[in-house]
C-alpha cells in the first residue's frame, strides 16, 4: 500500500506508542504470559487502517488481536483508531509476514485473517502470495492443531488458487463462499456478525457491486491428513 508521508509522523507514532510491540521476537513463546486477560490471539496480516481490526475487537472483547502491517504510514492511522476508539485488545506488530514464525511459537495463535492481500497476478510472482506453499507453511508454524486461516479477497485468480493451495498443504476447507454479501450467502440480518464486517476496500468493491470471496482453511489433524 502506498501513502503519502503523514506530517508529524514521529510525534504522532509516539503518542500510540503503547499499541506497537515494539521488539515482538521477544515475546516468543510467552504472548499469553504478557497479555493473560484475553483467551485467544487472533492475527490479521496486513491489517491497513485497522476497520476490520477495530470491529472484530469490539466483537471478541475477549480475544487479543494483534495487526500486522509493514507500511508506518499506514500503520499510524490504524494505531491512532485504536486509541480513539478506546479499545484495549489490540496490539500491531511493524514488520513483515515472513517474520511470523520467530514472533509467536507453535499455537500461540488460533486464527490467521488475511483480507483483499495483493494477489500478485502472473505466474512468476505467486511465491508473493500469501497463500502460496512458503508462507502457508509459516503459518502452520505458528498455528495450533485445527488453527484457522480465513481468507477473504474480490480477486477470482488468487481465491480459486488459494482453494487449491489450502488443500495441497493440509487445510480442510469450510464456509467457500463466492458471493458473501450476495444472493449466494445472504446475510441473515444486517449485522451477520464476522461476516458483515467489512474493510475498507469490501467496502467499496461491495458498493461497486463486485462479489466477495470467502473461505476457511483448518488445519487438518494428523490423522485426516
Amino acid at each position: 500500500m502506498r501513502m503519502r508521508r503523514k506530517p508529524n509522523r514521529e510525534s504522532r507514532l509516539k503518542l500510540v506508542s503503547g499499541l506497537l510491540v515494539k521488539i515482538p521476537e521477544l515475546l516468543r513463546g510467552a504472548w499469553k504470559t504478557e497479555f493473560p486477560d484475553f483467551s485467544e490471539i487472533y492475527l490479521e496480516l496486513g491489517c491497513g487502517k485497522g476497520k476490520f481490526t477495530c470491529e472484530m475487537a469490539r466483537l471478541y472483547p475477549d480475544v487479543l488481536f494483534v495487526g500486522v502491517e509493514r507500511v508506518p504510514d499506514v500503520l499510524l492511522l490504524a494505531m491512532e483508531r485504536v486509541q480513539e476508539e478506546g479499545l484495549t485488545n489490540v496490539r500491531f506488530i511493524m514488520n513483515d509476514v515472513r517474520i511470523l514464525p520467530t514472533v509467536f511459537a507453535k499455537g500461540e495463535i488460533s486464527r490467521i485473517y488475511i483480507n483483499f492481500c495483493d494477489p500478485w497476478p502472473g505466474n512468476k510472482r505467486v511465491k508473493r502470495r500469501l497463500t502460496s506453499d512458503d508462507f502457508l507453511a509459516k503459518y502452520r508454524q505458528i498455528l495450533p492443531e485445527s488453527g484457522e486461516v480465513r481468507l477473504k479477497t474480490d480477486n477470482v485468480e488468487l481465491f480459486e488458487y488459494s482453494l487449491k493451495r489450502f488443500d495441497a498443504c493440509g487445510f480442510e476447507l469450510r464456509e467457500v463462499t463466492r458471493d458473501l454479501h450476495g444472493v449466494e450467502a445472504p446475510l441473515d440480518t444486517p449485522n451477520d456478525g464476522e461476516k458483515a464486517i467489512m474493510t475498507n476496500y469490501e467496502e467499496k468493491f461491495h458498493a461497486l457491486g463486485t462479489r466477495i470471496n470467502r473461505c476457511v482453511a483448518v488445519i487438518k489433524s494428523e490423522g485426516s491428513e
